[in-house]
C-alpha cells in the first residue's frame, strides 16, 4: 500500500481515482485570475491538461507568466511550467474546456467579448465558476454565458472550496452540475485528482442558486461573531439561512435535495465558518464596527455577498419568496442598518413552526 503525502492528510492509494484513463479534453483556457482561477488552473494542469490563463491585467499575467506566481491573489502557489498565461486575446489558442472564473459582475460582459475569439468559440464545454445572480435580470450566470454561447454546453463547478486550500493540496471535494449526463462526466474526469474529489449533478438551477445564496449569509455569520453573539446564535442563524436558501432555491425551480449536498450545505458551512471567507471576513469586520466602505475599499479581493444581496433581495421580492434574513442582511449593507438592531430583529420576529 503505497501513500501520496499532502499538506495536512496522507492519500491511501485504495481510495485514490483511477488516473491511467484517457481524459476527455486535451486542452483548456481558465478565463479570469483571480485566487480561484488561478487555484483551478493549477488543478487542470496536475491532471495533465495543457492550460492557457487568461487574466485582463497585462502587468499580473506577465508576473505570472515569468515568475509562475500570483502574488497578488495567490501568492503560495508555484504554477508549473507547461501553463501559459496572458492578458491578451489575440494569442489564445482553441480550447475544449472553457473554465470562466471572473467575478459574478462581470459574466455578462466577459463572455460578450470572447464570444468571437476563436480560442472559446468552438470549445466542447464552457464551465461557469463564479456564484452568483444578476443585479438587474435576476439571471443565474450559466444563463447569462447561454446568451454568448447558444450552442456550447454549460456546465458548473462549485462547493465549499477555498482557493488557499486548493492551492496547498488539502482534500476537497465539488460538485458539476450539467443537464447533459455525458458532459458532466467528462467535466467530472478533468477535475478528479487522488485529493480533489467530484460528483455529479443535473441540477443546474439548484446549485447556482445555492452558490448565490450563501454568500450573504456568509457576511452575517461573520457579523454575528464581530458582536460576539456567541456559537448558539451562530449555528442557528446557519441553520435559518439553510431553510431560506431551499425556500428560494425551490421557487426558482431547484430541487431541495440539492440545497443538502456540497454546492448548498457544504458551501454554507465553509463560507459561514472559515477565515478564509472573504465575505466572512466582510461581516466579522461590520460587526466590530468598521463601515462597509472602509472595508470593501481595504482589500483588492471581491466579496460577492456584498452584490449578490441586492440582487438576491430583488429576485426574492419578485418571486413573493419570504426571506427575512436576507432581508435584515440587505438593510445592514444598502440602508445602514445597525448590525445590533438588525441581529435583534431576527431574534424578536413571530414564532414560527420550524419547517416554515
Amino acid at each position: 500500500m503505497t501513500l501520496a503525502v499532502g499538506p495536512g492528510l496522507l492519500f491511501d492509494s485504495f481510495d485514490s481515482p483511477d488516473m491511467s484513463s484517457a481524459l476527455p479534453y486535451s486542452n483548456a483556457l481558465v478565463i479570469g485570475a483571480g485566487s480561484w482561477g488561478t487555484a483551478l488552473t493549477a488543478v487542470l494542469a496536475e491532471r495533465g491538461l495543457q492550460v492557457q490563463f487568461w487574466g485582463r491585467d497585462p502587468a499580473l499575467m506577465e508576473e505570472i507568466q515569468s515568475t509562475r506566481r500570483n502574488s497578488r491573489y495567490l501568492p503560495g502557489l508555484v504554477l508549473p511550467e507547461s501553463i501559459q498565461a496572458t492578458a491578451r486575446m489575440e494569442d489564445l489558442r482553441p480550447a475544449d474546456l472553457v473554465v470562466f472564473v471572473v467575478p459574478s459582475k462581470a459574466v455578462r460582459e466577459t463572455a460578450h467579448s470572447m464570444a468571437a475569439l476563436p480560442a472559446v468559440k468552438d470549445a466542447q464545454v464552457i464551465i461557469s465558476c463564479a456564484k452568483g445572480i444578476e443585479l438587474n435580470s435576476g439571471k443565474r450566470l450559466t444563463q447569462i454565458l447561454a446568451e454568448s454561447f447558444t450552442q456550447t454546453p454549460l456546465a458548473v463547478l462549485t462547493g465549499p472550496n477555498h482557493a488557499e486550500e486548493v492551492s496547498q493540496r488539502m482534500a476537497t471535494a465539488a460538485v458539476v452540475a450539467c443537464e447533459k449526463e455525458t458532459v458532466a462526466l467528462d467535466v467530472q474526469a478533468c477535475f478528479t485528482l487522488p485529493w480533489f474529489r467530484t460528483y455529479t449533478s443535473d441540477d443546474v438551477t439548484g446549485v447556482e442558486w445555492a452558490g448565490a445564496m450563501k454568500n450573504p449569509y456568509a457576511i452575517a455569520a461573520g457579523i454575528a461573531l464581530g458582536l460576539k453573539l456567541g456559537d448558539n446564535a451562530i449555528a442557528a442563524l446557519v441553520t435559518r439561512a439553510l431553510a431560506e436558501m431551499v425556500r428560494m432555491g425551490v421557487a426558482m425551480g431547484g430541487r431541495a435535495e440539492s440545497f443538502m449536498g456540497l454546492g448548498g450545505v457544504g458551501d454554507l458551512m465553509a463560507t459561514c465558518y472559515s477565515e478564509h471567507s472573504r465575505n466572512h471576513r466582510v461581516g466579522r469586520l461590520i460587526g466590530e464596527g468598521m463601515p462597509l466602505q472602509e472595508i470593501m475599499s481595504s482589500t483588492r479581493m471581491v466579496a460577492e455577498g456584498v452584490p449578490n444581496t441586492a440582487s438576491l433581495h430583488g429576485a426574492a421580492k419578485a418571486k413573493g419568496v419570504r426571506t427575512p434574513l436576507l432581508d435584515e442582511i440587505y438593510a445592514m449593507l444598502y440602508e445602514a442598518k445597525p448590525a445590533k438592531e438588525a441581529m435583534r430583529a431576527l431574534l424578536s420576529r413571530d414564532p414560527r413552526a420550524e419547517t416554515e
